[in-house]
């Protein structure tokens, strides 16, 4: 792992209040950009105007003003370019409420998507947004705009990058489910090898199946500290790593901090609040 790649854990819902669904406005000229970052809830980004250069794990993707691109839960994401002009909607809501928008199981998350939208299909996303944007208490109308956005998101839509590959859908629905879940028994179950879903899980995810678990099962950490009173070793074993003392190592190489650290001395907060100039 080297240190250009390291992402940081940045929730994507207000730290205030109990919202399960939010949409945020951007732009260059007002808001400082987010380092790499990963957290646990799906999000979309459309784009309403403008033109911007994301990292999403190890690839680089443009988009411009129409475009509505998509990042599954513990996928790093960063604003690499931007023109001045730029103005983006990043839509997020609980992986849970999600599969209740979309009728799926709570295991199904979001794919990477990349979607050119229609002239009709950008202007009414673009008014559902501005409706509910930076508002709390609006929990149904972002319910809405994520389950007409997610429609739009469909492997059939037009503009659509490249269909994801099968084994990747599987690979993601597998791991999401159990995140202690490793290359070798999923490929076990999926009676493929092993070679076969790192290749294309790399290829439309952006980063390695490993890492990908990893992160998901430190997000699972995070969640049962947050939500359960467990202690760190209780949560560490729930999340799905052998032992706290492996969950220790992971956490910091990923993190760059130790467990201990993160949830006791308010550098989490800091995480949360880091922009880069």
């Amino acid at each position: 792992m080297t240190a250009a790649r390291r992402a940081i854990h940045q929730g994507f819902l207000p730290t205030q209040g109990k919202s399960r669904a939010f949409v945020w406005k951007y732009s260059p000229v007002n808001w400082g950009r987010r380092p790499r970052h990963f957290h646990i809830e799906p999000e979309l980004n459309l784009i309403a105007s403008g033109q911007a250069v994301f990292g999403i794990g190890e690839t680089v993707v443009r988009v411009s003003q129409g475009d509505l691109i998509g990042f599954p839960p513990a996928q790093d994401h960063v604003l690499l370019e931007a023109s001045p002009d730029l103005y983006l909607f990043a839509i997020g809501v609980e992986a849970g409420l999600s599969a209740d928008i979309l009728g799926t199981a709570a295991d199904e998350v979001l794919r990477p998507l990349k979607v050119r939208l229609s002239s009709e299909d950008f202007r009414m996303l673009v008014n559902r947004a501005s409706a509910v944007v930076d508002r709390v208490g609006v929990e149904q109308a972002c319910a809405e705009l994520w389950e007409h956005a997610h429609w739009l998101g469909r492997p059939c839509a037009a503009g659509r990058t490249a269909a994801m590959h099968v084994l990747t859908r599987r690979a993601l629905s597998a791991v999401s489910r159990a995140p202690h879940l490793g290359l070798r028994s999923l490929s076990g179950r999926l009676r493929v090898a092993d070679s076969e879903i790192s290749r294309y899980f790399h290829r439309d995810v952006g980063i390695p199946f490993a890492r990908y678990r990893t992160r998901l099962r430190l997000l699972r950490l995070i969640g049962f500290m947050d939500g359960s009173g467990m202690t760190l070793g209780a949560a560490a074993e729930a999340a799905g790593f052998g032992s706290y003392s492996q969950c220790h190592r992971i956490f910091q190489a990923e993190l760059g901090c130790s467990p201990r650290c993160f949830f006791q001395t308010g550098l989490r907060e800091q995480m949360q609040q880091a922009y880069d100039p």
